[in-house]
């Protein structure tokens, strides 16, 4: 595997407009408008039937390939709601903030990083041409709650702006009930909230979405080391999902972009319309995080060696990403237009999910619905495998029609019966991206579609 930090050649006609993965995510009940009914609520999303299936593989692929088949990993569950101490130890109350500037004209307002450089020097809209104000606003990105029922001794708190912050808080518990020993991580999957001013991009940028998070606590002595092991598994990780790897790079974060405490950092970015965007942040964070609680809180954080009984407070190596963008990137990534051949107006829309990920498994068709012999087969057929994997029966309008249904929502295999099983007990197996049948025997196929749509 070659990790290049060079921009790769790209065919700018092969990527996918954001606007046609929106229509497929709401035509197939991938992913739907918040209380839309109630005109929506911007940067807040639902996932329908579809989408929570692929997001559930999704994490599932994350936790076993970060927790599971590490000896040195252990996973947590945090809440969304904490002390507010927690941060102000962070530095989030404090920094955690977006400069903003507004049209006197059309009363939009626009974070000041993301102007055109001749419109913040110009002061100039970019959208209706009107005139900027000069002084740029701090907004704070925390989202507020309070917690208490008394309106006088209510308790001012906040929804969590990153997961990361409950691992931290619950590292000791974690050294002291699970016998773990540095190096070691803290994995998490959960929430997260933040008042973004300007979301957008779809799952791009959310004011509600959710977090993967790896806090790995080592040995100074150790930091490069395990910096350099997980930094090269994340981006190993994030290739084995897609189909385009040259769309997949590094970029090392500049030296102004560097948080104090940080020697180095890394984004790991995905190819798509809009340009390089981050996947997911692999952070040299030093001690800084648990000397800041260990300091506000006025508890030890600091660890003893067994052997040696060196005391220090162990840094931190972090990888950072979103299950939401990942979804997002997947569906881009994956997503085809295949026209017909023959012109003759048969167009395939296919989404080339790995079978990992892909929300249903495998289709059962019968190639008539009208034959009561065929129907009685599938239907058995259907409830064995729904027990090993989601499966749908799908029996509407003619089998070509159906194909089409089961590639634009990324279903790997259909297995069609027809008359010839009721001959020999063979049905056809259908690969998505290649389109090839073969017979396959009913005793066989579990176990063939098994080792296909799971991962190893």
């Amino acid at each position: 595997m070659t990790q290049t930090e060079e921009r790769a050649e790209l065919n700018e006609s092969e990527l996918v407009p954001i606007e046609k993965i929106v229509s497929l995510c709401k035509r197939r009940g991938f992913v739907y408008p918040n209380s839309e009914i109630y005109g929506g609520v911007a940067g807040i999303y639902d996932f329908g039937p579809l989408g929570v299936e692929m997001r559930n593989n999704i994490r599932r692929y994350w936790w076993w390939s970060m927790v599971q088949l590490h000896d040195n990993v252990v996973g947590i569950e945090g809440a969304n709601i904490t002390h507010p101490r927690v941060w102000e130890a962070s530095g989030h109350v404090e920094n955690f903030v977006d400069r903003l500037v507004e049209c006197k004209k059309c009363k939009r307002r626009f974070r000041i990083d993301h102007l055109p450089p001749e419109n913040l020097e110009k002061h100039v809209c970019p959208v209706c041409g009107g005139e900027l104000t000069t002084e740029p606003r701090v907004f704070n990105l925390l989202m507020e709650t309070y917690l208490g029922v008394i309106e006088d001794e209510r308790m001012k708190t906040y929804l969590r702006g990153e997961a990361c912050q409950n691992i931290y808080l619950d590292y000791d518990n974690v050294l002291k009930s699970s016998r773990m020993q540095v190096p070691f991580g803290i994995c998490q999957i959960g929430k997260t909230y933040r008042n973004e001013v300007t979301p957008g991009n779809f799952l791009f940028r959310q004011r509600e979405f959710e977090q993967w998070d790896l806090q790995f606590f080592v040995h100074p002595s150790e930091m490069q080391k395990w910096f350099d092991y997980w930094k090269s598994y994340r981006f190993d990780w994030c290739q084995s999902i897609i189909t385009h790897k040259e769309r997949l790079r590094f970029r090392a974060h500049g030296s102004d972009e560097l948080a104090h405490y940080a020697k180095q950092a890394y984004d790991i970015e995905y190819r798509t319309i809009l340009g390089w965007q981050e996947w997911e942040g692999i952070h040299w964070r030093q001690d800084w995080d648990l000397s800041r609680h260990s300091e506000y809180s006025g508890q030890d954080l600091s660890y003893t060696d067994p052997l040696t009984k060196e005391r220090y407070i162990p840094w931190i190596v972090e990888t950072s990403g979103g299950v939401d963008r990942t979804f997002l990137y997947l569906l881009l990534d994956a997503y085809e237009e295949q026209p017909d051949p023959m012109g003759k107006g048969n167009d395939r829309t296919v989404l080339h999910l790995h079978p990992w990920l892909a929300p249903v498994k495998v289709a059962v068709l019968p190639l008539q619905k009208n034959k009561e012999e065929l129907v009685n087969v599938s239907k058995e057929l259907y409830r064995k495998l729904q027990r090993l994997m989601v499966a749908q029966y799908d029996d509407i309008q003619n089998i070509g029609r159906r194909y089409r249904r089961q590639d634009e929502i990324g279903t790997p295999y259909c297995v069609t019966i027809d008359f010839q099983t009721l001959d020999d007990q063979t049905v056809t197996v259908r690969e998505r991206d290649s389109m090839s049948q073969i017979r396959v025997h009913l005793n066989e196929l579990p176990m063939y579609l098994f080792e296909r749509v799971t991962w190893k």
